[in-house]
């Protein structure tokens, strides 16, 4: 059945999912640029802000591959998303607790939350705007979705400064977007809700086509090219060292703000790279995957570790955009869910790997060539992974 593609309307539906995406970042990226110094803060050290920050995002995305066969089995994409969302309540409720235990269990929580939202989320953003190309699409969404993380973090960084430090009130106050961000879903939901309904209709009476194995392949290449990326949470621990003494703990947002500034800066156009050069773009990331781990980890000088968030943001730029848009070469509509979920959960187990070994190197003060050899190598493997995948 061959469906006109509508172009306007495909746009809008990227645009507002876009939108909502801006909103949910406003609060957690804004809240994450801050969780690594609210912990050491708390007196928790380098390797269980790295386990734990690296564990959230294996929740974050290990739970996806439940979240995402369920709503494909349900056809309930909306109500995942809307869950989802709702669990981002748990960022302002850090305002409440001084207990390091508790912020943990909130932190895992919002984590919990993307874990139910993202699958759905990204199988209504590639149905709606089918036509458009899925790098584009998910360039543009990313985009939208990198306005809102530059924003939380300038937030976040102006509320510190202002309130002396104070982290309970930085925390409570992002209440206020999250009510915004409600709204937005809302509408969002209204709007592109029949457009989604019918294009899941059409989809049904195509017959499934089982995963083959090239999208595990890729799948294993992005797993292996995040072990060896060392995690935005260290990077910032390693800030705060340098400025908890100064009572300058305002600025570790702002160097979050940095990551997030180059991300938005590089997603769109990683975007484009991808719909014009296919899943071999990928290797400019992995290859450069390997700064932002080596350059955190020479030692503790402020500007070097501004560097490294740069050249991390670069990669996460490419990670948020064309890593998830090369999915849908590998998948089906009617087993997108499924796809996203197997994908997520390879990157969420990455993710815990990567902040547990870079958090026990700063904790142990591992040597240099330790490192290099580490970051160097699982890009390797990772690059040649991926080459057997196209």
């Amino acid at each position: 059945m061959l469906l006109k593609v509508n172009f306007k309307d495909a746009y809008i539906s990227i645009f507002l999912l876009g939108i909502v995406s801006l909103m949910g970042d406003i609060i957690y990226e804004g809240a994450r640029g801050l969780v690594p110094d609210y912990l050491k803060f708390l007196g928790v050290s380098a390797f269980i802000v790295g386990f734990i920050t690296g564990f959230g995002e294996f929740l974050g995305y290990g739970v996806r591959l439940i979240s995402g066969v369920l709503a494909d089995a349900t056809k309930a994409y909306w109500f995942f998303i809307f869950l989802g969302y709702g669990l981002i309540i748990s960022i302002p409720i850090l305002g409440f607790t001084n207990a390091w235990k508790i912020a943990v269990m909130l932190v895992l929580l919002e984590r919990l939350g993307k874990a139910f939202r993202s699958p759905s989320r990204d199988a209504i953003l590639s149905i709606v705007s089918k036509g458009v190309g899925a790098g584009k699409a998910f360039g543009i969404h990313e985009v939208l979705d990198q306005i809102g993380a530059v924003a939380g973090p300038i937030i976040v960084a102006a509320l510190m400064f202002y309130t002396s430090n104070n982290y309970h009130l930085t925390f409570s106050f992002l209440i206020l977007p999250f009510l915004m961000l409600l709204t937005a879903l809302i509408y969002t939901y209204k709007k592109i809700k029949a457009k989604a309904a019918f294009e899941l209709k059409v989809s049904a009476i195509n017959k499934t086509i089982k995963l083959e194995k090239t999208f595990y392949i890729y799948t294993l290449a992005v797993a292996l090219n995040t072990v060896g990326l060392i995690p935005a949470s260290l990077i910032l621990y390693k800030a705060s060292i340098i400025l908890q003494p100064l009572n300058q703990q305002w600025v570790i947002p702002l160097i979050y703000l940095l990551i997030q500034g180059v991300d938005a800066s590089i997603a769109l156009f990683a975007g484009y790279a991808y719909d014009k050069f296919g899943v071999k773009i990928l290797i400019l990331p992995f290859i450069l995957s390997v700064f932002p781990s080596i350059l955190a980890m020479i030692n503790s000088d402020l500007k070097m570790l501004m560097v490294a968030a740069v050249f991390f943001g670069i990669v996460l730029g490419m990670q948020e955009s064309i890593y998830r848009a090369a999915v849908v070469n590998f998948a089906s509509i009617s087993n997108r869910g499924k796809a996203y979920g197997i994908f997520n959960t390879a990157y969420g187990v990455g993710f815990v790997l990567s902040g547990t070994i870079y958090g026990a190197m700063i904790d142990l003060k591992a040597s240099l060539i330790l490192i290099m050899f580490f970051a160097v190598l699982t890009q390797v493997l990772a690059i040649a992974a991926l080459k057997k995948s196209y």
